[in-house]
């Protein structure tokens, strides 16, 4: 067998592949909110960014949900759709406000100027869709949900 045809005849589960995309958006994402965290003077910056745009600085302290809350839910599988969703907005707010330069730009090394965000934004737009898999409190929660049938 030629190593070609190993590689074609590999399975993974798609809820193993959604796993693996849960965990490593909603890792990403957390670190990027621990980090804020960590360093509050990060939110004065990201306050500035709000404040440029006309908008109120306190805005600011939204970057805790969508870069702690929600990823924890991400890596998790609680409301996924609620999560991605939370997660993609902050991205795409990030890009307009700190990254929108950077778009139509390629760094030294000859990556597009915001291929972390946007992979991160990617990442959660397809869990959206995607869902969350098995290996999920969603999908525990839905397995032990009883339906109880109408009656006519």
């Amino acid at each position: 067998m030629n190593p070609l045809q190993k590689i074609n005849d590999c399975h993974m589960s798609e809820d193993t592949a959604k796993l693996i995309l849960r965990l490593t958006v909603g890792v990403t994402v957390f670190l990027h909110g621990w980090f804020k965290v960590m360093n509050p003077e990060a939110l004065g910056f990201i306050g500035g960014l709000f404040s440029a745009w006309s908008l109120p600085a306190f805005l600011a302290y939204l970057v805790y949900i969508g870069e702690i809350v929600a990823p924890l839910m991400l890596i998790a599988g609680w409301q996924t759709k609620i999560a991605s969703s939370l997660i993609a907005i902050t991205l795409f707010v990030a890009i307009l406000l700190a990254h929108a330069g950077d778009v139509f730009t390629l760094t030294a090394t000859g990556g597009w100027g915001i291929e972390l965000q946007a992979l991160m934004l990617f990442g959660a737009v397809s869990l959206f869709g995607l869902g969350a898999g098995k290996y999920s409190v969603d999908h525990r929660i839905k397995a032990n949900t009883v339906t109880i049938p109408e009656t006519i």
